[in-house]
């Protein structure tokens, strides 16, 4: 997709940030993440369009819940593909085919993901498939529609969904190549009926079915160690003066592409303070440890915490190298992460951890842990390094009085 077609897109429709495909980053696949009326279908129905009308003859898949969910929402709903044309210019739909024709010759057909088989044979430029998460086997459906995505020097896939915590979802995440952008439906407000959004909050704000349905959260599954309740109830203002900040570091397993958890977490008295999420993925050693140098120097961190089983001694050289302002003790992980993150989730259950900012995607991971599938919690295990270093161990606690 042509950069600058999508730019032209994004001025013409009026489309917010979030609902526009990543443009200075690859992906084949862009997972939209949304709330209820979040514009998530807008977004899915511009995309579409675009590709139809930039490669004349393209041929495209469009697959919703079940076929009659294709053409109401996605096709002639208020926010279809045919409701962005200007009158004189729509694509037509024909019924008896199933699909969707622009004057181009650009082609749209409808699957329904309720016949999975029904997407074998078939080959596409490009692909959109509306509300992953309710589909019954999303996983089959999704490989067979990978499989058709063949066509042309660049096929990808769209995905928009209000997600649930199920493992396809998990999984589809943590996939190479996946973009995910998130939408709270407050996003897309001048657009909904006055007092929707106010009246919604009122009714389940703090809630999972808020934070699911609204913010457009994975939240917790089963087995989960942490709960969205305590999350919302961590949300709180930084002190002004704190007893002692840590910068905790889950190094990447690989020189290049997988993130660097890098958390911030500071001290009062007896609580936990999470200041920021600088995360970074992509970087070299010598990026990532510039990146760590930066948090420490920008919280005036007193340590920087490292976990030491990847990489070992590795990671006190490349942090020294990149002139690390605090210094830097290796920690050793000799349980699991479930098992590490256990008493730091019954602090959060205490209201002993403070959360100074919103960070959906450092929270999207702790809610996987202890839930099956999901991408690996480097931001989530850098929080428990983080906080466990300041309020479990030992000298976590600060000074202590022994009465002789």
């Amino acid at each position: 997709m042509d950069a600058r077609e999508l730019r032209r897109m994004v001025r013409a429709t009026g489309l917010h940030p979030h609902q526009c495909p990543p443009l200075d980053e690859p992906w084949r696949t862009w997972l939209l993440l949304g709330g209820r009326g979040s514009g998530k279908t807008f977004a899915g129905a511009v995309w579409m369009d675009v590709a139809a009308r930039f490669r004349p003859g393209a041929v495209i898949a469009l697959v919703g819940p079940a076929l009659h969910d294709v053409r109401e929402v996605m096709v002639e709903g208020e926010a279809g593909i045919k409701a962005l044309a200007e009158p004189g210019d729509r694509p037509r739909w024909e019924a008896g085919r199933r699909r969707l024709v622009w004057a181009n010759g650009s082609t749209a057909y409808a699957f329904s993901a309720e016949d999975p088989d029904s997407l074998r044979g078939p080959q596409f430029h490009a692909a959109w498939a509306d509300e992953f998460c309710t589909w019954r086997k999303p996983e089959a459906v999704l490989s067979n529609l990978r499989f058709g995505l063949r066509l042309g020097p660049d096929p990808r896939l769209a995905v928009t969904t209000t997600p649930r915590p199920i493992p396809a979802l998990r999984r589809l995440m943590a996939e190479a190549g996946t973009v995910t952008d998130r939408a709270a439906t407050a996003d897309n407000a001048e657009n909904l009926s006055p007092g929707y959004i106010d009246h919604l909050t009122d009714l389940y704000g703090g809630t999972r079915l808020a934070a699911q349905e609204l913010e457009g959260q994975v939240v917790e599954g089963e087995g989960a160690l942490f709960r969205i309740a305590d999350l919302k109830q961590a949300r709180g203002s930084r002190p002004a003066e704190l007893d002692r900040v840590v910068v905790a570091v889950d190094p990447p397993a690989s020189a290049h592409g997988d993130a660097c958890g890098i958390v911030v977490v500071g001290r009062r008295e007896r609580r936990a303070f999470v200041l920021a999420d600088r995360t970074v993925r992509g970087l070299s050693p010598g990026g990532w440890a510039a990146a760590v140098c930066r948090a420490a120097r920008d919280f005036d961190a007193q340590e920087v915490a490292a976990e030491a089983n990847q990489g070992g001694e590795m990671v006190r050289s490349v942090l020294g190298q990149a002139d690390c302002p605090a210094p830097v003790a290796l920690v050793h992980a000799r349980r699991s992460k479930a098992a590490r993150a256990e008493p730091v989730a019954l602090l959060y259950e205490q209201g002993r951890v403070v959360h100074c900012g919103d960070f959906p995607a450092l929270e999207e991971e702790m809610l996987a842990l202890g839930c099956e599938g999901g991408p690996s919690p480097d931001r989530a295990d850098a929080l428990v390094w983080g906080v466990s270093r300041l309020m479990l161990e030992p000298q976590g606690e600060g000074p202590s009085v022994r009465l002789l």
